[in-house]
């Protein structure tokens, strides 16, 4: 099973998919695929969010799947059972990190402040999502981590845009960022596949 930071290293941005009827969801991974990125993470936030995470496991094993808005121990099972690969926390919580671990589920913690940070250290993390990430500090804040915590990679996720996402991919411990104008909700249940392929060839090349 992939480690958290080999699944960061596969592309700089990890598409966060809302997606409201799972028999679009094998497109949507192939528009990805088609146009360069390797990771998708589909957020439990809809009810069709594990049977599309089902869908795309079945359907597409070159695309990495990670099962977003993770925030109960019971939904880490759940996504391990219906296929997919990691877990990501808007937050963190012990029971969160202990219901990832007992699923055997790679987990991407959510954290917002230094001590957060700190404290998933302790807990054994190398890698955290930074979320919200313009409305808990910005590019200034996770640069500012740099010297005193080397050790952490950082994915940060919410309200990025292709055009603010190089900004953050020039940090040195940003490998990866998360951004929902990939594919937008909307987009996703129009069919406009090709759309998406192409913003997914953009954020490819970032």
């Amino acid at each position: 099973m992939p480690t958290i930071h080999d699944i960061l290293a596969l592309g700089p941005v990890m598409p966060v998919i809302v997606i409201d009827d799972s028999q679009h969801a094998v497109q949507l991974a192939e528009a990805l695929l088609r146009g360069g990125l390797k990771t998708i993470e589909i957020t439990l936030r809809t009810a069709a969010a594990l049977e599309s995470i089902r869908a795309v496991a079945g359907a597409c094993p070159d695309i990495t799947i990670g099962a977003g808005t993770v925030t109960r121990p019971d939904l880490a099972i759940a996504a391990r059972d219906a296929g997919a690969a990691f877990a990501v926390s808007p937050g963190t919580t012990p029971a969160v990190i202990d219901g990832c671990r007992a699923a055997d589920l790679p987990l991407l913690p959510g954290a917002s402040s230094v001590s957060e940070i700190m404290a998933l250290q302790e807990a054994g993390f190398e890698a955290v999502k930074f979320f919200p990430a313009n409305a808990a500090g910005g590019t200034g804040f996770i640069k500012s981590l740099i010297s005193p915590l080397p050790g952490i990679s950082v994915c940060p996720t919410g309200g990025i845009t292709e055009a603010t996402a190089p900004d953050w991919l020039a940090l040195a411990n940003v490998p990866c960022v998360g951004g929902s104008w990939v594919a937008p909700q909307a987009d996703i249940a129009a069919g406009a596949f090709d759309a998406i392929a192409a913003r997914a060839s953009v954020a490819a090349a970032l």
